[in-house]
C-alpha cells in the first residue's frame, strides 16, 4: 500500500482536535449585574446572536460576534496548520517507502532471518514541505518532525525477519547454486517490530518536550491529535502493505554430483528500494 493519503491523516487529526471540545476565548465569564446589562447594551442584536465557524476546532464561548470570530480565526489557523502538517508527513511518508529497502537477511531453507530496513532520515523530509510561515509554525513543525523522525528511525531498528516463510521452493532446491529469487509477498505487519516509538502516547511526550514552550495555548491538543493520526495510519499501512522482491540466492551445501539430491538453500537476500507495496 502507499503511503497514508493526507486527506486521511487530515480527517483523522481534525476529528481527534474536535473531540477535546475547546472553547475559545478562554476563561471567559459573562459578566453578571449592571455589568452584565452594560456589556449587552453594548451590541447591536445582530451582534449577540452570530453563527460560528466550521469545522469545529473549537466552540465559541458565546455567539458574540466577538467570541465567533475569534473562534473563526483560530479554526482557520490550527486547521490550516495540522492540514499542512499531515500532508508534510504524508509526503515524507511516501518518499521514504519508495527508497527504503532491506539487507543482511540470512536465508535458512525456505525462511528468512534478521535483515535490517535501512531508508531516509523522516525529519528532513517533513521538514521539507511543513508549514513554517511564521517562527511559531516553524516551532511546531520542528517539534513534529523531530519527534516523528527520531520514534521512526528507533521503530525501524526494531524490524525483523524472524523465521519468516518467503521461498517454497527453498526447502528442497535441486541445483547447487539458486539465482536471485523473489519472494512470496507477506504483509508487513507480520514481521517482527515493536512500535512503541510511534505509539501516540510516545510521540505526543516527544512533540511537547521538544517544543519546550509550556504556556502555548492548545499545543499539547494538537501534538496529540497529529501523533494520534499517525499511529492510527501506521495501523492501517502495516496490514495493508506488502513485502515484496526479496531476493534470496546463495548454494544447496547437499546438492552435489555425483547423486546431488535437492536439499535446503543456505544464502542470503536482499530488498532494493520500490519492495513495500
Amino acid at each position: 500500500m502507499p503511503a497514508p493519503e493526507a486527506a486521511q491523516m487530515q480527517q483523522i487529526a481534525r476529528g481527534k482536535f474536535m473531540s477535546f471540545a475547546l472553547r475559545v476565548p478562554t476563561g471567559w465569564q459573562d459578566p453578571a449585574g449592571e455589568a452584565g446589562d452594560t456589556y449587552r447594551d453594548a451590541f447591536k442584536p445582530e451582534e449577540l446572536n452570530t453563527a460560528p465557524g466550521s469545522p469545529p476546532l473549537y466552540a465559541p464561548v458565546t455567539m458574540n460576534k466577538y467570541h465567533t470570530d475569534t473562534q473563526k480565526m483560530l479554526v482557520a489557523k490550527t486547521g490550516a496548520f495540522i492540514d499542512g502538517a499531515c500532508s508534510a508527513i504524508c509526503s515524507a511518508w511516501g518518499q521514504w517507502q519508495s527508497t527504503a529497502s532491506f539487507a543482511g537477511i540470512v536465508v535458512m531453507g525456505p525462511v528468512a532471518n534478521i535483515g535490517v530496513l535501512v531508508g531516509p532520515p523522516l525529519t528532513p523530509l517533513i521538514m521539507a514541505s511543513a508549514p513554517k510561515a511564521s517562527p511559531m509554525e516553524l516551532a511546531y513543525s520542528n517539534a513534529i518532525a523531530q519527534a516523528i523522525g527520531i520514534g521512526w528511525l528507533a521503530f525501524t531498528l526494531t524490524v525483523k525477519f524472524a523465521a519468516t516463510p518467503l521461498w517454497p521452493t527453498f526447502a528442497l532446491f535441486p541445483s547447487p547454486v539458486v539465482p536471485p529469487t523473489p519472494n512470496s509477498p507477506i504483509p508487513f505487519k507480520t514481521l517482527v517490530q515493536v512500535p512503541v516509538s510511534i505509539s501516540a502516547d510516545i510521540l505526543k511526550l516527544a512533540m511537547v518536550g521538544m517544543f519546550a514552550q509550556p504556556t502555548a495555548p492548545f499545543h499539547q491538543q494538537i501534538f496529540e491529535s497529529i501523533a494520534f493520526a499517525f499511529e492510527q495510519c501506521y495501523q492501517v499501512w502495516s496490514a495493508s502493505t506488502q513485502v515484496t522482491n526479496v531476493l534470496g540466492f546463495g548454494a544447496v551445501p547437499t546438492c552435489l554430483p555425483p547423486i546431488m539430491p535437492p536439499g535446503p538453500v543456505i544464502g542470503t537476500a536482499l530488498m532494493a528500494p520500490g519492495g513495500l507495496v
